[in-house]
């Protein structure tokens, strides 16, 4: 295949990346921009206004270039429509009030350690200086919570409690180890011997500032923060259209989400019948869910265990559906199961470096004290964030440097796209007969349920709407209640989720939206295939969408539809 000439817009498209990656040196990390990971962001209100200002100067450029091709025509709607959308939210305020328990940059700046590599003393020095830039990067973004203090624009109480506590866990107790910079510290052992003493105290100084932070929010933003977890509508609106990539009428969504849950509901429980053995009844999916549990077949015990069924299963999948269903290059073949650090819950994944000497990785976040995993809810999982999910979508992109720069390899995409195509590819395997078990199936839909029931929850709470009870308003603690009924998962799951919701307002509802957008775009691509007398090749619509990388919802829609123009 020849190379496309790079254009005017490319240009402008990767000098893009460049400046977000001086502007967020996590951004740098994360794509293997090795020179900026000894630095931090500045997270003050001059660096956000700084940053409003590359943005705006971008906008400018993008605007006044023509494209050369549909490949520019894709790229300048896209990143044109990001830039509109992040200037929209600045000027909202929303950087003075940016806390919460999962994506803010209190986990930030501590999560990008993960990704460092920390073979050798050069790499470990490296790490020591990022870790003597966490004073002043909280330093700053202290200053941009006070400033939104002084406009009345403060994150929830409930935000604010748990970021606390998660902060404390952070530092550590003082003169031990059991902190994350001191642990980290700790394990350079004879790697990084001959700096021990600065790594030790850069260490304690990244410790002691997040203990400082504690204090501050507790004892300066707490009493300020709000005791409403809703974001109203106005601010709803932006952070939906943030994750999705596209305005849709939530009003309608939210009842759709109703249907959609109540489907789930029925599929799971014709499964949990087929499991039992028994007729349908309220209680059938607690009973075949109990079944399974007790079944030690398909149990792992210990996170030794898990990791190597994780990496079997990924491998598996990935041997089995190169060149059968999927083109899947040779760059992107091996994906890293990893279990994280962090014991915080949650599974995720993380792309891998521009160059690959970082691969992609999935990581699961075991919390504290959980030691047994089943299989037979976990395996969509392994799809989910591996393939033909997460890892063929991601990595295709970054592959493919014939035809796409660099923002569009590394930078590019929404929730609704990348979690979106995830759900999609987990349906996409039980059709495939990778889910024919019934037990891999219910699994399945256990996490299709939950992602149904996330979207009448987040948008229930954050637009104050009537629970569907008829009883009363959403709020924090209904919330709490109605995805306990709508998950088989621990309590400590349950809050950690739910809160994750309610101070993330539209992320949660990406998933499950953007896999309605992927089917009905499938959809609409079959049929107008049928009504122009041509059949409809499935692995065509795939390698076409998955060549033009991540992007927002509306501009898939928009490139598959030929709709995109000058």
């Amino acid at each position: 295949m020849t190379s496309r000439q790079q254009t005017d817009i490319d240009q402008i498209a990767e000098s893009w990346v460049d400046t977000l990656v001086q502007h967020d040196p996590t951004t740098g990390t994360y794509i293997g921009r090795s020179e900026v990971d000894a630095k931090l962001p500045d997270y003050s209100p001059e660096g956000a206004e700084a940053f409003a200002d590359a943005q705006r100067a971008t906008l400018q450029a993008l605007e006044n270039a023509t494209p050369a091709d549909d490949v520019d025509r894709v790229t300048r709607a896209d990143l044109a429509a990001e830039l509109r959308l992040s200037l929209a939210r600045h000027e909202a305020g929303e950087s003075l009030r940016n806390l919460n328990v999962i994506e803010s940059p209190a986990q930030g700046m501590r999560d990008i350690f993960d990704l460092m590599p920390h073979d050798n003393a050069e790499q470990w020095q490296t790490i020591e200086q990022r870790m003597r830039a966490v004073p002043a990067a909280l330093a700053g973004y202290r200053e941009s919570l006070v400033a939104g203090m002084g406009k009345g624009l403060v994150p929830a109480i409930r935000q604010v409690r748990e970021v606390a506590a998660q902060s404390r866990r952070v530092a550590g107790t003082a003169g031990s180890n059991d902190g994350f910079f001191t642990g980290l510290a700790t394990s350079a052992g004879a790697s990084a011997e001959a700096q021990a003493a600065q790594l030790d105290a850069a260490a304690s100084a990244a410790s002691a500032a997040y203990l400082e932070f504690a204090e501050f929010l507790e004892n300066d933003l707490a009493p300020k923060a709000s005791e409403t977890d809703a974001f109203g509508r106005e601010r709803y609106e932006l952070a939906s259209e943030a994750f999705l990539g596209m305005r849709v009428d939530l009003d309608e969504t939210y009842e759709w989400g109703l249907e959609e849950l109540a489907r789930m509901v029925d599929e799971q429980e014709r499964i949990a019948a087929e499991i039992t053995g028994s007729t349908r009844h309220p209680g059938i999916v607690a009973e075949a869910i109990a079944q399974l549990e007790a079944d030690p077949a398909r149990k792992l015990y210990g996170t030794d265990a898990l990791k190597q069924w994780m990496q079997e299963t990924s491998d598996r999948a990935v041997a089995e559906l190169a060149g059968t269903q999927f083109d899947i290059p040779d760059e992107i073949r091996a994906l890293e199961c990893m279990i994280a650090p962090t014991q915080e819950g949650g599974i995720y994944y993380t792309g891998p470096s521009d160059d690959f000497s970082r691969p992609g990785r999935m990581w699961w976040s075991v919390p504290e004290g959980v030691t047994e995993f089943d299989t037979w809810r976990e395996l969509t999982t392994v799809y989910h964030e591996g393939v033909p999910g997460h890892h063929l979508q991601i990595g295709s992109a970054v592959v493919n440097r014939d035809s796409l720069n660099e923002w569009r390899r590394q930078l590019a995409g929404t929730s609704g796209h990348a979690e979106g195509w995830a759900l999609y590819a987990e349906r996409l395997m039980e059709q495939l007969g990778y889910l024919d078990d019934p037990a891999d199936k219910l699994g399945m839909l256990d996490g299709q349920r939950m992602r149904a029931a996330r979207v009448v929850l987040d948008i229930g709470v954050h637009l104050g709407k009537v629970r569907p009870d008829g009883a009363a308003i959403w709020d924090g603690e209904y919330a709490l209640d109605f995805m306990r009924q709508n998950v088989n998962m621990n309590e400590g799951f349950v809050r950690f989720e739910v809160n994750r919701y309610l101070g993330w307002g539209g992320q949660a509802p990406s998933y499950k939206i953007g896999q309605r957008i992927w089917e009905q775009l499938r959809d609409e691509v079959a049929a107008r295939a049928a009504s122009g007398g041509s059949s409809f090749d499935i692995r065509d619509f795939h390698r076409q969408a998955l060549s033009l990388g991540g992007m927002r919802l509306d501009t898939l829609q928009q490139a598959l539809r030929g709709e995109l123009r000058d």
